[in-house]
C-alpha cells in the first residue's frame, strides 16, 4: 500500500496511514492498495462491507457506482489486449472529500501513465483524479479497437489468400471476445452517464461537461465494438465462401481429369481385349501410334478446357 499526498500535482510519500484521516491544508491523499489492504482500510475509512466485499469477490465484477455514506464505490475496467485475448482489470476506486482509494488485483498500467498527468493538470481535488483517471482507461480502449481492427483486416487477407482449417478457431475466439468485451461496455458507458448527469456532491459542478466528454467516447467504442462483431460475422462468410470456392476448384480439376482420362481408358480397354481383328494390333509401330493418338487426345482435351476456361 502506497500513501502520497497530493499537491498540485506533486506527490509526497506519507507513512502513517491514519494522517490520511484529517483532511489537508491543500491537496488530497491518494492510497494504491491492494485487496490485502482493505483489513486494515475498511475500519480506518469507513469503507462500506459490501463494496469492500465486492472487492474481494473472486467473482468478475460489472461497473457500477455506489453511493455511501461519507464516499463513493466506483468500479470500472481497465482493458489488455496481446493479440490471443482480451483482458479486464477491475480498477475499484474509493471516492471521498479529501482522498481517494484505488483497489486492485493486479498491476494496472493506467494507474502509472496517470501520474504526468496529474502533475501537467496541476490536480489538487481527488475528483479531478478520478476523472483523468477514467478519462486514460476510456482512451485505452481506443487503443485496444484500432488493434483489434487491425487484426480482423490482416485475419481477412490471409482468409482470402490462403484459408486454413485455424482461421475458423481464430475468427470464432475473437468474436466471442468482442461479444463479452460489448456486454462490459454497456454497464461501464452507464457508470460515466451517472457521473455526467447525477448531481453528486463529491464531485465538482464543473466536471460535468469534462465527464460528458468522456461518456461521448464511451459510446463511440460501444458504436465500434458493434462493428467489429457485424465484421467477424461477414469474416465467417468469407471463410465458408473460400472454403467453398476451394472445393469447387478441386472438384472442378477432378472432374477435368476424369473426363480426360474417360476416352483414354476406353481406348486401352478395347486394346486390351483378347482379338485379333483390332486396327494395328499386328503392326510394330501400332503400340507406338496407339500412345501418341491417347496423348494428343489428352493435350486436344486439356487445351479446351484451359481455352473454356474451365481449368
Amino acid at each position: 500500500m502506497k500513501i502520497r499526498l497530493v499537491n498540485q500535482g506533486v506527490f509526497t510519500p506519507v507513512e502513517d496511514i491514519r494522517a490520511a484521516l484529517v483532511p489537508p491544508a491543500q491537496g488530497f491523499y491518494w492510497i494504491d492498495a491492494d485487496v490485502d489492504d482493505l483489513e486494515v482500510l475498511q475500519p480506518i475509512f469507513q469503507l462500506h462491507e459490501l463494496a469492500v466485499e465486492d472487492c474481494l469477490s473472486e467473482e468478475e465484477q460489472r461497473p457500477k457506482i455506489e453511493i455511501h455514506e461519507g464516499h463513493y464505490f466506483i468500479v470500472i475496467n481497465s482493458i489488455r489486449f496481446d493479440d490471443e485475448e482480451i483482458f479486464l482489470r477491475a480498477l475499484n476506486i474509493f471516492l471521498g472529500r479529501h482522498y481517494i482509494i484505488t483497489v486492485t488485483k493486479q498491476k494496472i498500467n493506467e494507474l502509472r501513465s496517470l501520474k504526468p498527468i496529474l502533475w501537467e493538470e496541476g490536480v489538487n481535488r481527488p475528483d479531478y483524479f478520478l476523472y483523468h483517471l477514467i478519462d486514460i482507461v476510456v482512451d485505452n480502449y481506443f487503443l485496444v479497437g484500432d488493434r483489434i481492427e487491425a487484426r480482423i483486416e490482416r485475419l481477412e487477407e490471409d482468409i482470402l489468400m490462403h484459408t486454413k482449417k485455424s482461421h475458423l478457431t481464430e475468427i470464432i475466439g475473437l468474436r466471442s471476445e468482442i461479444l463479452w468485451l460489448k456486454k462490459v461496455l454497456g454497464p461501464q458507458t452507464q457508470v460515466i452517464a451517472t457521473l455526467n448527469k447525477k448531481d453528486l456532491k463529491l464531485i465538482d459542478d464543473q466536471l460535468q461537461k469534462y465527464f460528458s466528454d468522456i461518456y461521448e467516447n464511451a459510446v463511440k467504442i460501444a458504436e465500434t465494438f458493434e462493428t467489429y462483431r457485424d465484421l467477424m460475422a461477414n469474416l465467417r462468410e468469407a471463410y465458408q465462401s473460400s472454403l467453398a470456392s476451394r472445393a469447387n476448384d478441386i472438384m472442378r480439376v477432378f472432374t477435368a481429369l476424369t473426363t480426360i482420362f474417360m476416352p483414354l481408358t476406353f481406348l486401352t480397354g478395347i486394346y486390351g481385349m483378347n482379338f485379333d481383328f483390332l486396327p494395328g494390333i499386328h503392326s510394330h509401330s501400332g503400340s507406338y501410334i496407339l500412345l501418341v493418338f491417347m496423348l494428343l487426345l489428352g493435350a486436344g482435351m486439356l487445351y479446351v478446357f484451359r481455352k473454356k476456361d474451365w481449368l
